[in-house]
C-alpha cells in the first residue's frame, strides 16, 4: 500500500475526524461515527477515493511504500 496523502492532508483529516467524532458525541448523534473516516485515512496516510484519480498528496515525486 502506498501513501498518498501528505503532511498537510493528514493534518487536516485527522483535525476534521476528531472534530466530526467530538460533534457526535455533544449532539448525541450516530453521525459522529463518520469521522472515523478522516481520522483511519489520516492515521494509515493512504486514500482510497485518491486510487481511481491518480492523486497524491505527496512532496515526494513517487509515493513511498508503508
Amino acid at each position: 500500500m502506498k501513501t498518498n496523502v501528505g503532511t498537510a492532508d493528514r493534518t487536516m483529516r485527522l483535525v476534521a475526524g476528531v472534530v466530526i467524532i467530538l460533534l457526535g458525541i455533544v449532539f448525541q448523534s450516530w453521525w459522529g461515527a463518520i469521522g472515523l473516516i478522516p481520522l483511519f485515512t489520516g492515521t494509515t496516510r493512504w486514500c482510497p477515493a485518491y486510487l481511481p484519480f491518480g492523486i497524491s498528496t505527496c512532496k515526494t515525486p513517487e509515493s513511498r511504500d508503508s
